[in-house]
């Protein structure tokens, strides 16, 4: 393990820090002028969309369109490290599972295609015909289509999800386990009741204009820092921006902007939050509920004072269904029950609601921290019902705001990598590519994974991604893997995932974002991705590929689906070829992609126009939809709490990482520097368990399903979080998180609600 020092936090997210963590980077990189000169075309017009985060760019964008994470992940992927044929010939399979995943990805970028070799245990080069021939052979010859399984990750562009989703339901199955379904599968489902649209309802110019910005579950300084420069303008022109989340985040408390001079050469910051909420693991919903049950209070004071009501009632009568069986429930609801399960005081939570109430505009944004628990669901449609109340949905300056991880995963989803198609969208490509498409629902990644384990499924095709590393129940996701007949992995860098190979097992190597792809005329081609708020936009790689001997992601997805299917139906090397033809197969079967390849090239690209924004309810019902729930039965924080030696565990990132990458050991928003298994918990449960920060420990699953979970060797860090809640880094963590535990509706990990206790570490 190593040596952990637990030191001083950053004064203020970004500011010298960033820029001093920027040049480390970029000199790690072996490369730092040429990535300082890429840097200035990330997120341009003319330039690469960022391969880290989904948050959007403004309509009039400056020459530094970046943030510290982008040039993280940026100088990661333009590193001259080289992960060669001689690497895996010096190192086995087995060998390279004993590194973590920072040593294994500082080797460097992928260069050949690679097949594994059981009787050494290594990689060996294989020419890219023979591996396209070997894995079209073997999903030829699986007894149903519905035997493999097909993974997305959220980096891959339009062009390449949209070809794989083809090539898929060409082949004839839905098995699309996807990252969303680990992230983001709440939100979608949660606001398709809600609104009729599965996405946001905001621009990035709302938050110029909200006047009060509700900020749930979420750490933009380490998750989307580009997102901190629009909150930290909200501030200094008035806003209030409240912040829910249980752990004090450096970002949400204070942000010196590295593009502000005078803040940068004074050495100051701005304050983001002007109120700091800290609830329970799991008590989002619960304190949601009671800011409505304070608005409705205030309705009920002001009516009967005579005044101006608080609600929106035109919005109410003409727009929404279900109020008064909603009003109905928040009445039920107790202020006990709700401050017990939130953790927060009466106090508190109207004095949030009083912020909300004062607002004429009101933006609510949300990520992993909303999403990951077993109630996600019914919390979005809380956040929703919060945000009908007062008419703050289809109005400038208002709306709801879920804030996506990697650069496109809202994008792959829009393009067809969904494992319950719509008909509408089976219909179209049926009409235009001729052919009947599959119509039985087909795996998510929690499915993916129980048919890897019970034998069913016998072949993974992974575009993107670090599937082994992402996923819940570690150890069980390495058997599963390892049982399958095929597993392929199209990547840029070697990671974990690489390391199960089945029976047989490909590396496919593939172009990055930043760099140049070119089709067989010598032209560079581009590709398009979708941000957090429906903008879809260009991004052409401008660096020279790190190996000859790769391809891109759509020439991959191609040279398998040629293999497997022929070119009868489609001509996969001439959509290869020129990702225009793809684009114009996207508009012919996807609606608001009309003169796609047109619009494409216009700055910043245009917008998916979203009904619900325009007050257009998509719905059964016609209207926007309350939900009238009552909030869940106990939280795992309550239950935790029973039992006084268990604790509510979430996992999420630090600061030097992106999902599965680790750029590095250092936290310095937290004060963790030099390595990364630590538990941050509260100092009184540090003193109750007759422990101290830097104790070694043992973390233990508390999991009753009879499956033993340890995550060995943690240290404590004591740390400004509520009691009984406990928090630590994933995939570390990952180990801990248990395949039978998942969202209702969402089937999606329940990261954010773990129980744990602690058992003293044999190596201390």
């Amino acid at each position: 393990m190593n040596e952990i020092f637990i030191g001083k936090k950053s004064s203020a997210a970004g500011g010298w820090g960033a820029l001093k963590s920027c040049g480390k980077q970029l000199l790690q990189s072996g490369s730092a002028l040429s990535g300082a000169r890429t840097m200035l075309k990330a997120n341009q017009p003319n330039g690469f969309d960022c391969p880290g985060c989904a948050w959007g760019d403004p309509e009039h964008g400056s020459s530094f369109e970046f943030c510290e994470n982008g040039v993280k992940a940026v100088s990661w992927e333009a590193t001259q490290k080289r992960a060669t044929p001689a690497f895996f010939a010096n190192h086995t399979v087995s060998e390279l599972r004993k590194l973590s995943d920072y040593e294994l990805e500082l080797n460097g970028r992928l260069t050949h295609p690679m097949r594994y070799d059981a009787q050494s245990d290594t990689y060996l080069p294989v020419a890219w015909e023979d591996a396209f021939a070997e894995i079209g052979g073997i999903l030829k010859n699986l007894n149903s289509p519905d035997q493999a399984e097909f993974y997305t990750s959220g980096r891959a562009s339009n062009e390449a999800a949209y070809l794989y989703q083809l090539f898929v339901r060409l082949y004839g199955t839905n098995n699309f386990p996807d990252c969303s379904n680990m992230c983001h599968e709440a939100s979608g489902i949660g606001l398709r009741q809600a609104i009729g649209a599965g996405k946001g309802t905001v621009l990035l110019e709302d938050f110029e204009k909200a006047d009060a910005i509700f900020v749930l579950g979420q750490n933009p300084g380490t998750n989307h820092p580009r997102m901190l420069g629009d909150l930290r303008r909200a501030a200094i022109r008035g806003a209030e921006i409240v912040v829910f989340n249980p752990v004090r985040e450096r970002g949400l408390e204070r942000f010196s902007d590295p593009q502000a001079k005078l803040e940068m050469l004074s050495g100051g910051s701005t304050d983001i939050a002007s109120h700091y909420y800290q609830p329970l693991l799991g008590g989002d919903m619960a304190a949601v509920r009671g800011m409505s049950k304070a608005v409705f209070a205030a309705e009920d004071a002001a009516i009967a004072a005579g005044l101006p009501p608080v609600l929106d009632h035109d919005f109410l009568d003409e727009h929404c269904e279900g109020f008064a069986e909603y009003r109905a429930t928040v009445d039920a609801t107790s202020w006990d029950e709700i401050e017990d399960q939130s953790g927060l005081s009466r106090h508190d939570i109207e004095q949030a609601a009083n912020v909300y109430m004062s607002a004429e505009k009101v933006i609510c944004t949300w990520a992993m921290g909303v999403t990951q628990h077993l109630h996600s669901v019914a919390t979005i449609r809380e956040i929703s019902n919060f945000m009908f109340l007062r008419g703050n949905i289809g109005k400038p300056g208002a709306g709801l705001c879920p804030v996506r991880g990697h650069s496109n995963v809202q994008g792959d989803r829009t393009v067809g990598i969904n494992e319950k198609p719509a008909d509408a969208f089976l219909d179209a490509l049926e009409k235009e590519f001729g052919f009947t498409a599959p119509r039985k629902h087909g795996h998510n990644v929690l499915g993916a994974i129980g048919a890897m384990l019970d034998g069913s499924a016998k072949a993974f095709i992974g575009l993107g991604g670090n599937f082994a590393r992402a996923t819940p129940d570690s150890a069980l996701v390495a058997k599963a893997l390892k049982n399958l007949k095929l597993t392929v992995n199209i990547a840029t860098k070697p990671n974990h995932s690489h390391l199960m190979p089945g029976e047989v097992s490909f590396i496919l190597p593939c172009l990055g974002r930043t760099e140049i792809d070119l089709n067989s005329a010598g032209q560079s081609q581009v590709v398009s991705v979708e941000d957090s708020m429906s903008m879809v936009h260009g991004s052409a790689g401008i660096n020279r590929p790190a190996s000859p001997h790769l391809l891109s992601e759509v020439g991959i997805i191609a040279g398998i689906a040629e293999a497997t299917l022929g070119t009868q139906t489609v001509s996969w090397p001439a959509l290869a070829d020129d990702y225009e033809r793809i684009r114009s197969h996207i508009e012919a079967t996807i609606p608001g992609f009309d003169d796609y390849n047109t619009r494409l090239r216009t700055p910043r690209g245009f917008l998916l126009r979203n009904s619900a924004a325009h007050r257009e309810w998509n719905t059964p019902t016609g209207k926007a939809n309350f939900f009238a729930g009552t909030l869940p039965a106990s939280t795992v924080h309550q239950q935790a709490r029973t039992a006084q030696t268990r604790f509510a565990l979430q996992t999420f990132r630090s600061h030097d990482q992106y999902n599965t990458t680790v750029y590095g050991l250092d936290d310095r928003y937290r004060g963790v520097y030099g390595g990364r298994n630590v538990i941050f918990i509260h100092p009184d449960d540090l003193a109750s368990l007759g422990a101290q920060s830097g104790d070694r420990v043992n973390v233990i699953g508390e999991y009753n399903d009879g499956v033993k979970r340890v995550a060995p060797d943690f240290r404590f860090v004591s740390y400004d979080i509520p009691r009984g809640s406990v928090a630590g880094y994933y995939p570390e963590l990952n180990v801990l998180v248990p395949l039978g535990s998942a969202g209702d509706q969402s089937d999606t990990p329940t990261s954010k609600s773990i129980m744990v206790s602690f058992q003293k570490d044999a190596a201390a």
